[in-house]
């Protein structure tokens, strides 16, 4: 790097200039490439300085690091209307990232487009499909014969189109985006909600549905509600068991499922240096928890360290000489500020049900007795996209070796899902591994597993109640094994193995003591691990597979009998009038995420295949009616039977319908299935109290209405049985309410007002039908 460092001594003194000026030259002269992958794609620093100059002139204030990297990357940076939790953004992200299970439908998407090439750097990731059931190596065989037409679509699809395709194995798409595609102030979106995981790396990372990424794939600017930015400043410093992850619980505990809806949440202050660069990627991870639009931290060398050991120091190198591009301006102002000092927190636990139920480790016990909670633990799972970093599975096998060194092993099953091929192949080479494995683990595939379902779990039964302990980020009901009585926790991987070896709720490392196999008492001490490898990373095996430069001969097969894969056919445009005597499909009752509206585990195999996907639709969100989930009423049968084939009968019988929900609809993944499903079968609108932001965008995305009371309490007037009639489509407008007749079978009526988030651009998808046919027509 001499010769880069006198570059820069020689530009200063003749150009006499400040020094991102001389950055802004360097960018142009050195272009440095996004990633390794994509060597004629560089990073454009200099273009995130001008369009930051121009906003930052226009408003005259310092800017917080989000608003830098977002304002960094707008379309028409001197005309964008800007006000935070208001006005839509116009932006160009930088690339594009999908997992296998999302990125069967934006694939199919982008091939209605009838465009010829992506027109961002973009990559697919083969993670969704691995079922946890034996171990890495038999489940990889078994997931590639089982899948192998899907994955072969992803290959020829992306080979066609010029996305770069991670082949099963290769590990988690987080983990990869930050091992290779992350840097300091990149926008990125992905097809999943935990993309925000990159802001470890200082790049805005937000998780979208598929029908953005087309958007961005086809070279459209993306829209982006402005969003708030809620700050977290950190002071003191991690140490002894607290980690990374409690401190998003923590948050997670403060601000509740939804508190980030609608915003950035940006951390600062001096604790952030006590935090290695994969436990800043952590926090953001879970930060999707919350309902964040993503999460970031500021540049520093805790980042420059990793990129440098990911063979990318290059880019450190140029994020150096644009640093006051990177973190936040002095006196910049924040939405909400949240205060945690490192040096006080604690080691958290949260669940069961729900990711924000947070409980310091040492209380979660006593309440685990008051409220009935299975105090055994049956499985302790670590790893996942929120944590499988090396230092992670470090941390991990310090605590195993001293349960080891005292005869013992863990009471509970437990299991290490590792991030990535290069995490494997590393922590095999130095011995993390086979530590776990002594202390009883299994080692699972380089894929999410039982995170997202993936889990051919046989210790219990359906329905039987127990508890499991993991490093996950979500605890939904029924989402790691289907069953509805698993009490799941979410906590940081070295509690999850102390917990494992005790093999109960009941026990704190920081007091508590073991037995060992000589009968004498002994205390875990805090577990101490590197945050990187001492030898570089080992890469193990080559699973990536560059798009070819020449593509006009590849072909994209999709078997008319397929039973995983569909080419998609257009919905149908509204038909100028409004929408009369809707029937309620369901009125739901409580939490709805994505989970509940559209399932994964055994499900995930369908999600090329819109028509066969949809007989999941709806079939875990509770009935307010009857208590019970997958149960609804055939308004003209009147008997009761799953909601798909209540909603097909609708779809078969030319009925419109319409379902109701409760707060925060559709929390969770980014799944534009839980959209798309509702549409293919006939749904013409979804009535909340509040929507998830994703899942908002989602339904719009595919034609539908998401509307919300605009009184809250309006939601107990709607009974299951009513009609509903949506009137004032036809002066449809920004801003503008919609009038709602609840028609009750008695013959009486009630009017509600209902509000929506619709700009002009939107209102447009919903009048062509969709997303994807206001495209078509563009182009035309």
């Amino acid at each position: 790097m001499a010769p880069y460092s006198l570059l820069v001594s020689r530009l200063q003194k003749a150009l006499g200039a400040r020094q991102y000026h001389v950055a802004s030259v360097l960018c142009q002269r050195a272009k440095v490439a996004m990633s390794h992958f994509e060597p004629n794609e560089y990073i454009r620093y200099d273009l995130l300085e001008k369009n930051i100059n121009i906003v930052r002139k226009r408003l005259n204030r310092p800017l917080t690091l989000s608003e830098k990297i977002v304002y960094g990357h707008l379309d028409d940076p001197a005309n964008q209307e800007i006000e935070r939790g208001k006005t839509y953004l116009r932006l160009r992200p930088d690339r594009v990232a999908m997992q296998d299970a999302t990125a069967q439908m934006a694939m199919l998407q982008f091939i209605s487009s009838g465009l010829p090439r992506v027109a961002v750097p973009s990559t697919i990731h083969c993670d969704h499909l691995i079922e946890a059931q034996l171990g890495g190596e038999k489940d990889l065989r078994r997931a590639k014969d089982i899948n192998q037409e899907v994955y072969n679509f992803l290959a020829t699809a992306g080979a066609k189109y010029g996305v770069g395709f991670w082949r099963p194995g290769s590990g988690i798409i987080h983990q990869i985006i930050l091992e290779n595609y992350a840097y300091p102030g990149v926008l990125l979106i992905g097809t999943d909600s935990h993309t925000p995981n990159g802001g470890g790396l200082g790049g805005i990372c937000i998780g979208v549905g598929g029908a953005d990424a087309v958007d961005v794939m086809a070279g459209i600017p993306w829209e982006l509600k402005c969003p708030k930015v809620i700050g977290v400043k950190l002071t003191g410093s991690l140490s002894g068991w607290t980690s990374p992850k409690d401190v998003i619980l923590k948050v997670a505990g403060i601000l509740t499922v939804k508190g980030g809806t609608g915003a950035i949440v940006e951390y600062h202050g001096p604790g952030v240096d006590s935090i290695s660069c994969t436990g800043m990627a952590t926090i953001c991870n879970m930060g999707a928890e919350i309902g964040a639009t993503t999460s970031v931290f500021p540049y520093n060398h805790r980042m420059k360290k990793y990129l440098s050991k990911t063979g990318r120091a290059d880019i450190a190198n140029l994020a150096d000489e644009f640093k006051d591009h990177l973190v936040p301006d002095s006196g910049c102002h924040y939405d909400q500020l949240i205060e945690i000092n490192l040096s006080e927190l604690k080691p958290h636990i949260n669940g069961p049900f729900t990711p924000d139920l947070a409980h310091p480790v040492a209380e979660v016990g006593s309440v685990a007795e008051k409220e009935g909670w299975p105090l055994d633990i049956r499985v302790g799972l670590i790893g996942s996209c929120t944590n499988s970093s090396y230092e992670d599975m470090g941390r991990s096998a310090a605590v195993a070796k001293q349960a080891l060194a005292h005869g013992l092993q863990c009471k509970s099953q437990f299991t290490i899902t590792p991030g990535s091929e290069q995490i494997r192949a590393t922590i095999e080479r130095d011995g993390y591994a086979q530590i776990l494995r002594d202390v009883g683990g299994v080692v699972l595939a380089n894929a999410c597993g039982p995170c997202i379902g993936q889990w051919d779990r046989k210790d219990i039964k359906k329905g039987e109640k127990n508890t499991i302990v993991t490093s996950y980020n979500r605890n939904f009901t029924g989402r790691n094994d289907a069953n509805p009585e698993t009490h799941a926790f979410v906590t940081s991987p070295e509690i999850v193995t102390a917990l494992a070896i005790a093999g109960t709720l009941k026990f704190n490392p920081e007091t508590d003591f073991l037995t060992g196999k000589d009968g004498k008492k002994f205390k875990l001490e805090a577990p101490d691990a590197d945050e990187l490898p001492r030898a570089e990373f080992d890469p193990g095996q080559d699973t990536y597979q560059h798009p070819p430069k020449d593509s006009s001969g590849q072909q994209v097969d999709v078997s008319p009998t397929s039973q995983r894969l569909q080419l998609l056919e257009p919905f149908d445009k509204w038909d100028g009038r409004d929408l009369e005597d809707l029937q309620i499909l369901i009125k739901v009752k409580g939490k709805c995420t994505t989970d509940h509206i559209s399932a994964a585990g055994p499900w995930l195999k369908f999600r090329g295949h819109l028509d066969n996907i949809s007989n999941n639709l709806l079939i875990g969100a509770i009935n307010v009616e009857n208590g019970k989930a997958n149960s609804v009423r055939n308004a003209i049968t009147q008997e009761f039977g799953p909601v798909p084939d209540t909603a097909r009968y609708y779809k078969k019988h030319g009925i419109r319908w319409v379902v109701i929900g409760d707060e925060n609809y559709g929390e969770g993944s980014s799944r534009e299935h839980a959209a798309l499903e509702p549409r293919h079968l006939g749904g013409r609108a979804i009535i909340t109290k509040s929507f998830a932001r994703i899942h908002e965008t989602n339904l719009k995305k595919q034609g539908l209405l998401p509307l919300t009371f605009a009184d809250p309490a309006d939601y107990n007037k709607i009974h299951p049985v009513d009609k509903l009639t949506i009137k004032g489509l036809k002066d449809f407008a920004p801003g503008k309410p919609l009038t709602c007749i609840i028609k009750h079978p008695n013959g009486t009526q009630e009017t509600i007002l209902l509000n929506h988030t619709f700009n002009e651009t939107q209102i447009e998808w919903f009048r062509a039908g969709s997303a994807l046919n206001r495209m078509k027509e563009l182009q035309k």
